[in-house]
């Protein structure tokens, strides 16, 4: 607790604005089930909880998948895992873009204070991000850059040969698919879908059909299946 006391006081608009866990690891009332010792912060009027402090329990370890800048995958037997979220009264909306920037950019503040912050893992897209690639594209997205695709999506491939994302729906409400033969090359049909992802993010989903130029020059049709909450991606 000192250390995060510490912590809150050396950034502007950052304070400690609750703390029912006092210094002997005694909570008054836990907020969050299984969480005795947590925090409350308050960053520029907004309130996120960070829970798992020692000496308590730390928070059940996130199911992950897909690693970024990491030469392992993180586990419960190597590591611990504290949980930062949006305070109870913002989780109606606590995925909404100002809710989620201003918690990506207090999980900045976080890895560089704290070296044994050793990676972020997020849970929409089933990830892992060493800690700093996640402050270096989270930095410049928030410094108005693109989107931080790797890492705040993952993509996969699926048994039929395309490339799907896994994640975007939390952003926009669907996930994006480049369908083969488009993803033959995954290299490249990767390097697409973080373009894509970018302009999607921007521009808050697709609703209509819409035909773009990919960089390469190839004119690319985007359809979206509403009722499956897709995006399906061809070179037309």
């Amino acid at each position: 607790m000192p250390a995060l006391r510490r912590f809150a006081a050396t950034l502007p608009g950052l304070s400690i604005s609750h703390a029912p866990a006092s210094d002997r690891g005694v909570a008054e009332e836990p907020a969050w089930p299984g969480q005795p010792l947590w925090i409350e912060l308050l960053s520029d009027g907004l309130t996120f909880d960070l829970a798992g402090l020692a000496p308590g329990p730390s928070c059940p370890f996130p199911v992950i998948e897909h690693r970024f800048d990491l030469s392992s995958l993180p586990g419960p037997a190597s590591h611990e895992a504290l949980t930062l979220r949006p305070g109870p009264h913002l989780a109606p909306g606590g995925a909404s873009m100002p809710v989620m920037r201003a918690l990506l950019a207090l999980g900045c503040h976080l890895v560089r204070q704290f070296e044994a912050l050793e990676a972020l893992a997020w849970g929409p897209a089933r990830s892992a991000i060493g800690r700093r690639f996640f402050e270096s594209v989270t930095a410049a997205w928030l410094d108005g850059g693109p989107f931080p695709a790797l890492g705040l999506t993952s993509f996969v491939a699926s048994i039929d040969g395309a490339l799907e994302t896994i994640g975007l729906d939390f952003w926009i409400g669907q996930e994006l698919r480049i369908e083969p033969p488009l993803a033959a090359d995954q290299v490249a049909a990767t390097r697409l879908g973080i373009r894509l992802v970018n302009h999607l993010v921007l521009s808050g989903g697709l609703a209509e059909e819409e035909r773009i130029t990919a960089p390469d020059g190839t004119r690319l049709l985007l359809r979206p299946a509403r009722q499956r909450g897709r995006i399906s991606v061809w070179r037309e």
